[in-house]
């Protein structure tokens, strides 16, 4: 069964099919954290924002904006261009390759950084500059070689992170003029020449080696320093002994004479008779000591005239132990005596 189509109905599919098409082309869904950036008849209208958004179609059009990224190819990075109608407002990371840069001590480096930016104006970004991507590459690889150009190769390494916050600095204000906000640069590596990075390690070497050398000199002086402090209290412990024991030995002698003289008499006579005594045992105790340091000893005339005294003293009248000895008998004698007389006396009464 055949149905006739009319002229009426015919136009009628074509106007359906039209307002479909119309209609997919005018209802845009934009995602979150993206933007498009819409132009009627060739100039700027609006930003489109996340959700749901209706254009006119063929009179309404978004703008593409051009972008550049690395894909890294073994020890490469491919350069891939892409035009994107969706604007993409989270932070990007751009990864350029390794870049020549000269320093202040004429040592060529090649530094590869990375940086992080966010589009943060889209209308900006669009129109105030050809290539947004592009231009902020170019801008950080130049302010890279003008910051690095300033310092010497040690400073260099040993100041990445003012390095980053100066790039990051001298970028900005540039930067912003394009609807870009510059988040942060990160300096990744830095190879030298060879013949450079020999010399470095041989540097590095002689450095540990000279800080290992005075770390064992101070050692050294330490304990030198230790040793005569403990040398100087141990001579003068000894000092503080010697001085004691000699102001004993001194009080022990005095007390001998004491006891000597009160045992014998203390007249002029027995009080000489003593003191050679006791000079005598003197001699007679360092004649051994001398008698060590070589075959012959030499006796001083006074010393042999003492040595006779003393025997002539032992012949005549004892040691002078033996007449205090004698002393302590004949006073227990004489208390016996006393004590039996007395007892004598009582028995008798």
């Amino acid at each position: 069964m055949e149905f006739p189509l009319s002229p009426g109905l015919i136009l009628s599919l074509i106007v359906v099919v039209m307002g479909i098409v119309v209609i997919a082309k005018g209802l845009v869904i934009v995602r979150q954290s993206e933007v498009m950036v819409i132009e009627r008849l060739g100039s700027f209208n609006r930003v489109l924002e996340s959700g749901i958004n209706i254009i006119i179609p063929f009179i309404e059009q978004p703008r593409a904006i051009t972008m550049i990224r690395y894909k890294k190819m073994g020890e490469e990075y491919l350069p891939l261009t892409s035009d994107e109608v969706r604007i993409d407002r989270r932070e990007t990371v751009m990864d350029f390759p390794g870049q020549p840069v000269v320093t202040t001590d004429n040592v060529t480096v090649t530094i590869n950084g990375a940086l992080y930016y966010q589009i943060i104006d889209p209308k900006r970004a669009v129109y105030e500059v050809e290539n947004m991507s592009q231009a902020v590459e170019v801008l950080a690889k130049t302010t890279l070689r003008s910051v690095v150009g300033k310092m010497e190769l040690d400073k260099l390494f040993e100041s990445r992170a003012e390095v980053n916050n100066e790039i990051q600095a001298s970028m900005e204000e540039p930067a912003s003029k394009w609807g870009v906000k510059i988040s942060r640069v990160e300096v990744q590596d830095i190879a030298m020449p060879e013949e450079v990075e020999s010399a470095m390690r041989l540097q590095m070497a002689a450095e540990r080696k000279r800080r290992a050398t005075v770390t064992e000199a101070e050692g050294e002086k330490s304990a030198a320093i230790a040793m005569a402090q403990g040398q100087r209290e141990s001579s003068i412990l000894n000092a503080e002994g010697d001085k004691e024991s000699a102001i004993l030995r001194a009080q022990g002698e005095q007390e001998s004479i004491k006891l000597v003289l009160n045992a014998i008499g203390e007249s002029e006579e027995n009080k000489r008779t003593v003191v050679g005594y006791l000079l005598g045992q003197s001699y007679i105790k360092a004649l051994p000591t001398m008698a060590k340091d070589g075959e012959r000893v030499f006796v001083p005339y006074e010393s042999s005239a003492l040595l006779g005294s003393m025997g002539m003293f032992r012949e005549m009248a004892g040691s002078p132990e033996d007449s205090v000895r004698q002393h302590l008998n004949s006073n227990a004698s004489q208390s016996g005596l006393r004590s039996g007389m007395l007892g004598g006396a009582s028995s008798g009464s």
